[in-house]
């Protein structure tokens, strides 16, 4: 009886594996695809064998100013940027097990946004002041988020409801300088605040790539104490985790991420929201989803991004795109959780 009960044990674990492993690279699958279409898509459609080439450095008059600066800048940014939003939004709803628990409705977003406008439309500063601003101030929102939630012990219906003010508040600063900004500036915040990868530039990206690659390996480690701090506070301490210190590990390097994609690329809006619950929903039980996530979130972006260029006669941004896919599912997921009493 008990050889039978490992059997199936191991057996279940082995499905669970083996459907993880086909999710992933199923997803892996579809983002070089997307990335190969924006490389080869646009007002001209190059010949695979010349894009190829301008990639490895051959100069080919027309192909190499079309690829090396404009596609190649705009995919790299959509890669880098949808991976993050992707696995620091899942990280943040797995830690405090809640969907709604994610960067956008948090406000630590809104807090890049807000520091960028005031930068763009009050400082008139330049691309780079803007991007840092952007980082510092998202970080500090986080900060003051998690500062404020903790009381004498750490709520993470607090943390929520704290959050959406933050969102409320920084909302209603963005639009009142918005309101007091000369008009000219106004439009450089609106396409920022959009959400977009119109624009990217090469010199712009090595943050976001090095921060991609320093703070995915620490959130992989950390995948298996993510698991246990699911289970609750409680449950997790007693199991050996310092609650307190993974947490912080954990919200600093998606926070970071989220950060430093959100200076690059705007807000694009609810990637780091739906990202996890479909990963979650294509990966199953049993096994972390924060790695799907992120490829989720890449290909959300990318494919946002094609559509936006190239499904209407007026092109939109990425984020524009996004938010149409979100703000229902947004709606559905506030209406199943105050049916279950969990609002």
């Amino acid at each position: 009886m008990m050889n039978n009960s490992m059997t199936l044990i191991m057996a279940g674990r082995q499905q669970r594996r083996r459907r993880w492993i086909i999710v992933t690279g199923s997803l892996a699958a579809v983002s070089c695809v997307l990335c190969c279409a924006m490389l080869l898509l646009g007002n001209t459609i190059y010949p695979v064998q010349d894009v190829i080439r301008t990639l490895l450095g051959e100069q080919i008059k027309g192909v190499s100013f079309a690829v090396n600066t404009i596609r190649l800048p705009r995919m790299l940014a959509g890669l880098f940027a949808g991976f993050a939003f992707g696995m620091g939004g899942s990280v943040f709803q797995t830690m405090l097990r809640n969907p709604l628990a994610n960067p956008n409705v948090l406000g630590i977003t809104t807090g890049s946004s807000a520091a960028a406008v005031f930068c763009i439309v009050i400082l008139h500063t330049s691309d780079s002041i803007v991007s840092i601003a952007s980082v510092i101030a998202g970080l500090a929102t986080a900060l003051l988020i998690y500062t404020f939630s903790r009381g004498r012990t750490f709520s993470i219906g607090r943390l929520i409801l704290i959050g959406i003010g933050m969102q409320a508040m920084l909302n209603a600063v963005i639009s009142y300088l918005l309101l007091v900004s000369a008009e000219p500036d106004v439009p450089a915040a609106l396409r920022w605040l959009s959400g977009s990868l119109n624009g990217s530039q090469m010199h712009e990206l090595p943050p976001l790539i090095i921060t991609v690659l320093i703070c995915v390996p620490v959130l992989i480690v950390l995948m298996k104490h993510l698991s246990i701090l699911e289970l609750g506070e409680q449950s997790a301490a007693s199991l050996g985790v310092n609650t307190d210190k993974t947490r912080m590990v954990l919200i600093v390097g998606s926070v970071c991420m989220i950060a430093i994609a959100t200076a690059v690329t705007g807000p694009i809006a609810f990637v780091a929201f739906l990202a996890g619950p479909i990963a979650k929903a294509l990966v199953g039980t049993g096994l972390s989803a924060i790695i799907p996530a992120g490829l989720v979130g890449v290909n959300l972006v990318l494919a946002a991004d094609l559509v936006g260029q190239f499904a209407f006669e007026v092109r939109y941004p990425a984020g524009i795109i996004t938010g149409i896919l979100g703000a229902p599912y947004l709606i559905y997921l506030l209406i199943r959780m105050n049916r279950k009493g969990d609002l």
